[in-house]
C-alpha cells in the first residue's frame, strides 16, 4: 500500500515537474521584463502581507516583530532591490581576452539559467531562507519548484497560499509536505538542488542528486566558534555576542556556538554577559516578548539532553518549560573539548565555554573541529583577527561582530566542507542558478591562418601555431 502511495505522489510531481520544464522550454522566463515582472509580484507579495507574514512565524517561532521584520522580511525586501537594480546587468555577455589565432572572433560568457530548479527551505527562518534563494532564481531566468518546511506550520501553509496569487503558477509551484513528500521529490531529474537545512539531510539529497547527476547548493550549518582574544571591549564584546547568540532563541545557523578565550577573559565576560542578559530580556527572559522559542517538543527535548549530558557548569540560565518551548539563555563554563555541547551544533540558547591560553592553542582547537559556516574573533588587535584569518577556514568570517556580515548582499554567502558548498546572495546568487556558456562567434577570415592546423602536419607549421596561440592566450586549438 505504502509503495503505491509513493508511486501515485512521485506521478503527481512528475506531471508538475514536467509541466514546469515544457514552459521553460517555450523560453517565457528568458526575457527581462518578466524576470523583472515576478521579482516586482514577490516585492509586493512581501509588502502587501507583511502582517499576516508576522502573525505566521510568531505562531512557528513566537519571533518578536523586530527580529522578524529585521530578519526575515527586510532582508528578502532588499535583495529584491539588489537583484531588480543590477540583474540585467548580469545578463550580459562577459567579453575575454583574445589570442591573435582568435582576434577576429567574438568570444564572450554567456549567462544562462539552468532550467526547472528544486529549492528546499528550513524551519529557522522560513521566509528569508526560503524566498532568498528564489529571488536568485528568478532573475537567473528558472522556473522553480519550492518547498516549504513542514516544522514552521504556519509559514509553510502560508507560502503554498501566497506565492501562486502573486507569481505565475506556470512557472513555480509550492509542494507541500514532510519527509515522505521530499523524499519523492528528490527522485526525480531537476536542474539544480539547493538545500538549505542538516548536515544529515544534505547527506540524503546529495546520494539522491547523484543519481541524475544533478549540481546541488548546500547551505548547512556547524560549530562557529567565537575567539575572544587579547585586548577588547568586554561591554561590547557582550552586547553583541549575546545578541548573535540568542537571537532567534539560538536558531541561526551562523549563530556562535562556542566561546574560545583565556581564563583572565572568561572571568571578566561572564558578568558582563549576566548584565547584558538582563538589560536585553529582563530579570525573567520567559516573560519577555523579545526572546522566540524553541520551534517543536523534538528539538526542544534534544537540548535539554545535551545539557543532561554536559560536564559543564551551568552559571547563566538553564531554566526551561516544556509546555512554552522555552529555554532560557544559557551559558555554561568548565566546558571540554569532548562534551557533549561539542559533538554537534547547538542550535539553541546554550552557550559553552572553552578556556585556552594562547592565540596557537586555539587556533589548533578551531582547526580541529569541522569547518564551520561563521567563524568569529573578537580583539582590538589586528595581528590577532589576521593570525586567525589566515590559519583557518571557515564559510564566511567576522570581527568583533556575530551574524551581521550575511546581511551585505555583495559578500557571498555559503560554507565550506561540512558546513555546505556553494554559495548565493546579490550576484553570487544569480551566477549559482545560471550555467556559464562559453561561446565563439566565428567567421570565415583568416583561413590562409586556419590552414596551419590542418594535415598534412609540418614542423613549420607547429611552429607558427605555437607563435599565433602561445603569447596572449590561456589555452590551446583543438
Amino acid at each position: 500500500m505504502y509503495k503505491e502511495i509513493l508511486s501515485d505522489r512521485m506521478e503527481n510531481q512528475n506531471q508538475v515537474l514536467e509541466q514546469l520544464r515544457s514552459v521553460f522550454r517555450s523560453g517565457i522566463t528568458i526575457p527581462a521584463q518578466f524576470r523583472l515582472s515576478q521579482l516586482n509580484q514577490l516585492m509586493s507579495m512581501i509588502q502587501e502581507n507583511e502582517e499576516v507574514i508576522l502573525k505566521a512565524l510568531h505562531q512557528d517561532l513566537a519571533k518578536p516583530k523586530f527580529e522578524a521584520i529585521m530578519s526575515e522580511v527586510d532582508i528578502v525586501v532588499n535583495e529584491l532591490h539588489f537583484a531588480i537594480a543590477n540583474f540585467t546587468s548580469w545578463m550580459q555577455p562577459e567579453y575575454v581576452s583574445k589570442n591573435l589565432a582568435t582576434k577576429l572572433d567574438d568570444c564572450f560568457v554567456r549567462r544562462e539559467p539552468l532550467g526547472v530548479v528544486l529549492i528546499i527551505g528550513p524551519w529557522n527562518y522560513p521566509l528569508h531562507l526560503l524566498l532568498l534563494p528564489l529571488v536568485s532564481a528568478i532573475a537567473a531566468g528558472n522556473c522553480a519548484v519550492i518547498k516549504p518546511s513542514e516544522v514552521s506550520a504556519h509559514t509553510d501553509r502560508l507560502m503554498a497560499e501566497l506565492i501562486p496569487k502573486y507569481l505565475s503558477q506556470e512557472c513555480y509551484t509550492v509542494v507541500r509536505g514532510g519527509a515522505e513528500e521530499t523524499t519523492s521529490l528528490l527522485q526525480l531529474r531537476f536542474d539544480h538542488i539547493f538545500y538549505t537545512g542538516s548536515q544529515a539531510v544534505a547527506r540524503i539529497v546529495m546520494r539522491a542528486a547523484s543519481v541524475h547527476l544533478t549540481p546541488v547548493t548546500l547551505e548547512l550549518g556547524g560549530k562557529c566558534p567565537c575567539f575572544i582574544y587579547g585586548r577588547v571591549d568586554i561591554a561590547a564584546a557582550a552586547r553583541r555576542l549575546v545578541w548573535s547568540k540568542y537571537f532567534n532563541a539560538g536558531q541561526s545557523c551562523v549563530a556562535p556556538d562556542y566561546v574560545l578565550c583565556s581564563p583572565a577573559t572568561r572571568d571578566a565576560l561572564l558578568p558582563a554577559l549576566r548584565q547584558t542578559l538582563e538589560q536585553f530580556y529582563g530579570k525573567e527572559p520567559q516573560k519577555s516578548p523579545d526572546m522566540s522559542r524553541i520551534v517543536s517538543d523534538r528539538h526542544w527535548t534534544r537540548l535539554m539532553e545535551l545539557l543532561k549530558k554536559t560536564s559543564g557548569k551551568v552559571v547563566v540560565g538553564g531554566e526551561s518549560d516544556q509546555e512554552d518551548k522555552y529555554i532560557a539563555p544559557t551559558v555554561l563554563v568548565d566546558v571540554n573539548e569532548d562534551d557533549a555541547l561539542m559533538a554537534e551544533e547547538i542550535f539553541g540558547p546554550i552557550l559553552p565555554i572553552l578556556t585556552v591560553e594562547s592565540v596557537e592553542e586555539g587556533i589548533d582547537l578551531m582547526n580541529r573541529q569541522e569547518k564551520p559556516l561563521a567563524l568569529y574573533v573578537f580583539s582590538d588587535e589586528a595581528s590577532v583577527v589576521n593570525t586567525v584569518l589566515e590559519r583557518t577556514s571557515s564559510g564566511g568570517f567576522c570581527s568583533n561582530d556575530g551574524i551581521i556580515h550575511m546581511c551585505l548582499p555583495t559578500l557571498p554567502f555559503g560554507g565550506v566542507g561540512t558546513s555546505g558548498f556553494g554559495s548565493y546572495h546579490g550576484r553570487w546568487g544569480f551566477e549559482t542558478f545560471s550555467h556559464r556558456r562559453a561561446v565563439m562567434l566565428r567567421g570565415w577570415a583568416l583561413e590562409r591562418l586556419n590552414g596551419l592546423r590542418y594535415p598534412p602536419y609540418q614542423e613549420n607549421k607547429l611552429s607558427w601555431l605555437r607563435w599565433t596561440t602561445s603569447a596572449k592566450s590561456s589555452c590551446s586549438l583543438m
